[in-house]
């Protein structure tokens, strides 16, 4: 059980809790009460059983608090029946836009790899063919640009990456 964080890395998700925060909406104020509340989510759950991830953790919370800041404040009786049925997939993009954020602030080396791997070639093999680079050199700059991803979008280690299509990330 765990039950002392290093201040220094609690500061650090304290500060990209803001920073997400802001950006899944425009209401300052929300931001903030969000921000504070996912934070109170970690400090409570951190003094019973501990949490493995603090990080991936909070921005669980924060994703949770976002949902249901959203739902609190759509109205109700402007939607039928029939729309219902449509699952909405502002997660998602949201994710995308996120994940595009992410691999733009990757250093073009990794950058340019994980474009290809976009386009469809996930083959080291093939990717060293393709670029000229020792497979040695392609395997340490993917694994290096996804750990890098997964870091930026509040993912543990282990975390595939289609956990970011989940209605519920990392949840």
């Amino acid at each position: 059980m765990r039950h002392h964080h290093d201040t220094a890395s609690f500061d650090a998700v304290l500060a990209r809790l803001h920073r997400r925060a802001k950006r899944l909406t425009s209401d300052r104020e929300a931001a903030e009460d969000m921000a504070q509340e996912a934070a109170m989510k970690v400090w409570q759950k951190s003094r019973g059983a501990g949490i493995d991830n603090i990080e991936a953790y909070a921005m669980t919370a924060l994703g949770n608090l976002a949902r249901s800041h959203w739902r609190a404040r759509r109205p109700v009786d402007a939607y039928c029946d029939d729309m219902a049925a449509t699952p909405p997939d502002a997660f998602r993009r949201l994710a995308c836009a996120e994940l595009l954020a992410a691999l733009d602030r990757l250093p073009e080396p990794q950058a340019r790899l994980m474009a290809l791997v976009a386009e469809g070639e996930t083959s080291p093999a093939d990717l060293a063919r393709l670029t000229g680079l020792p497979l040695g050199t392609v395997m340490s700059r993917l694994a290096r640009a996804r750990a890098t991803l997964r870091r930026d979008m509040g993912l543990a280690r282990s975390a595939p990456s289609a956990t970011l299509y989940d209605e519920a990330p990392g949840g």
